[in-house]
Order: C-alpha cells, then structure tokens, then sequence
C-alpha cells in the first residue's frame, strides 16, 4: 500500500517557492496614484494603463477597498 511521501520520502520533495510566480507586487504607495488618476480622468477601472506603473485597474480597486 502506498501511502505517499513519508519521513525521509518528504525532505526530498520539492521545496517551498520563495517567492510567488506571477507579476512582482505594487508598492502600496502607488496605488492611491492610480486611484487618483481614475478619479481625475474620469475614466473606468479596467482600462488602466500598465504602463503608468499604478498595476492595474483591478489591483489599485482593491487596495482602495481595504
């Protein structure tokens, strides 16, 4: 019967990322810019400019709500 990885059987396995695959993180400092540009430009979430440096529409939301 297999029971998976065990004692030794487990420091063998893959280690743990050190850090998370996807984009690296906004600094919380340039969310409220992005907020800020929305609101002046009158313009939606979702089209935010990645390339203002803000992250996206979606992360700056987010920030804002919490």
């Amino acid at each position: 019967m297999d029971r998976g990885l065990v004692g030794a059987d487990r420091a063998a396995a893959a280690p743990w990322p050190e850090r998370s695959p996807g984009p690296r993180p906004v600094p919380d400092r340039l969310s409220p810019q992005g907020v800020l540009y929305i609101l002046y430009n009158d313009v939606a979430w979702q089209p935010l400019p990645l390339e203002l440096g803000f992250g996206s529409g979606q992360t700056c939301w987010r920030r804002l709500e919490r």
